[in-house]
């Protein structure tokens, strides 16, 4: 299953916790394209018929069947660049010593 970082939790908390969006909004990852996958992320008030909703630390992650396939030896994160923009992140989850 998709692990989702501490920085992603915290990310998405941020952009979700706005006070005129409903309280099941979340950040819904869907797959793009038939070859290697890229994935495209929104902001959503809830989950799609057929999401698999992950939820962590207060934050909520849609993910569409192809993507939630696609994305499950993988982890979610988050960074802040120099000039402040947020970017989401997918990599392999790390690997226990």
């Amino acid at each position: 299953m998709l692990t989702i970082t501490d920085s992603a939790v915290s990310a998405i908390r941020s952009l979700t916790s706005q006070p005129d969006l409903p309280v099941d909004t979340g950040i819904r990852i869907m797959k793009q394209g038939a070859g290697a996958p890229s994935f495209q992320l929104a902001l959503t008030e809830g989950p799609a018929a057929g999401d698999q909703v992950i939820e962590e630390g207060g934050a909520r992650v849609f993910l569409e069947p192809a993507a939630a396939g696609a994305l499950e030896d993988k982890a979610l994160d988050a960074q802040v660049n120099e000039q402040g923009d947020l970017a989401f992140r997918i990599s392999d989850q790390a690997r226990p010593a």
